[in-house]
């Protein structure tokens, strides 16, 4: 009961954070109140054992009881052994791994194992379920209903600072997936949007963290760029319908949608290959999504989440190389309504699988960057080396 507590009390804290997918999280008030729950949980502990060992000294019949707890005791401790026994017969094909995921682009290579799951072709035991926000999710990680998500990676780090170090990040499954898209055929570098306004989403959000890193890596700031916020992607998607020379930053899928509907518009920046540029070789990537695991389960069943990565390793390389049979599974789930629209923006998606050291390599450095510019983006600071799971 103290955990589901506990675990309400944090999901609530969290939920600000995850609103916007990539936002701001919140100050470490929760994790104080954790604290003092667990504070006033073991003084209780200590009460309630002081008045044992007062009431165990009194007689005879006190040492009675006494050896009557010594061998309860020791029958728990038999039936822990016996539980631990049955628990380490379980195959990693055995277990069932809870699994939730967003319907967005870090899902786009998980959708061949999901399929293979239900028609009982995979290797593992997995059930899923896919959210539209992580609000969703998260609450269900701190209470121990899912062992394995998809989130963005700033809401994993997040989620790290809030457990204090109760999950790990298991691999990258998507990379940047933000794109300028523009019909003005004079947009061809960072360079060229001095003086110019930039439409994008969400004040204080992954977005504009991103764009004004590499506006600072270009010799620009927002005294030479004119930064116009919006509410949603959709909204951006319309200034740059009714606006020839606007100038706006989107995701996908909603990049490729706004191409179609307005045949003026292209990419003009694949900002991916810009932070690429600045970070230089062996530097860090923009990471849009990544696959995190709560440690508990990752203690208990580490073969099966090895597992799982093998399958998630598979599934993406499935996706990518087989796009038109995927972005059927994709509009199936409900991710991208139109298989057609998922085709032709899956290429751009960044669909990937990263792990080990090169996984931390990529993705350490870009939450450094988040948290330069705004520590509360990472959830206060950076994770820890045990944030990184190696096998």
């Amino acid at each position: 009961m103290k955990r589901k507590a506990i675990a309400v009390i944090m999901s609530a804290a969290l939920l600000a954070a995850a609103a916007v997918g990539c936002g701001k999280g919140n100050d470490t008030s929760v994790t104080n109140e954790a604290a003092a729950a667990d504070e006033t949980a073991e003084t209780q502990d200590g009460t309630d054992e002081a008045a044992a060992a007062d009431g165990s000294a009194e007689a005879d019949a006190g040492q009675e009881d006494a050896d009557a707890e010594q061998g309860a005791d020791a029958a728990g401790e038999s039936d822990a052994e016996q539980a631990a026994s049955a628990d380490d017969g379980q195959t990693s094909e055995s277990v069932e791994v809870r699994i939730g995921s967003l319907k967005g682009p870090t899902s786009i290579g998980l959708v061949y194992l999901m399929d293979q799951a239900e028609k009982g072709e995979a290797s593992g035991n997995y059930t899923f379920q896919m959210a539209a926000s992580a609000d969703e999710l998260l609450p269900q990680v701190l209470s121990e209903d899912l062992d394995i998500v998809l989130v963005p990676a700033n809401v994993a780090s997040v989620l790290y600072n809030k457990t204090q170090g109760g999950v790990s990040v298991i691999d990258i499954n998507t990379l940047g997936v933000l794109y300028v898209v523009t019909a003005d055929s004079s947009i061809r570098s960072m360079a060229d949007l001095k003086g110019r306004t930039v439409y994008l989403t969400g004040k204080g959000t992954t977005p504009d963290y991103v764009l004004q890193y590499l506006l600072k890596e270009n010799g620009l700031s927002t005294d030479d760029v004119t930064l116009e916020y919006k509410s949603e992607a959709t909204e951006v998607a319309a200034v740059l319908a009714e606006t020839p020379d606007a100038v706006g930053v989107l995701p996908q899928p909603f990049v490729t949608a706004a191409c179609a509907q307005n045949k003026d518009l292209s990419v003009a920046l694949d900002l991916t290959e810009e932070w690429a540029a600045v970070q230089g070789e062996g530097g860090s990537s923009l990471v849009t999504g990544v696959t995190v695991v709560s440690n508990s389960f990752l203690e208990t069943h580490p073969d099966a989440v090895d597992l799982f990565l093998d399958e998630h390793r598979a599934s993406t390389e499935y996706a990518n190389e087989h796009v038109e049979e995927t972005a059927e599974l994709v509009a199936a789930a409900g991710i991208i309504e139109k298989a057609e629209v998922a085709a032709k923006a899956m290429p751009a998606c960044n669909i990937t699988y990263i792990d080990g050291a090169d996984m931390k390599t990529a993705l350490e450095g870009y939450l450094q960057v988040l948290c330069e510019q705004d520590a509360a983006s990472v959830g206060g600071g950076l994770p820890g080396g045990d944030f990184y799971y190696q096998r």
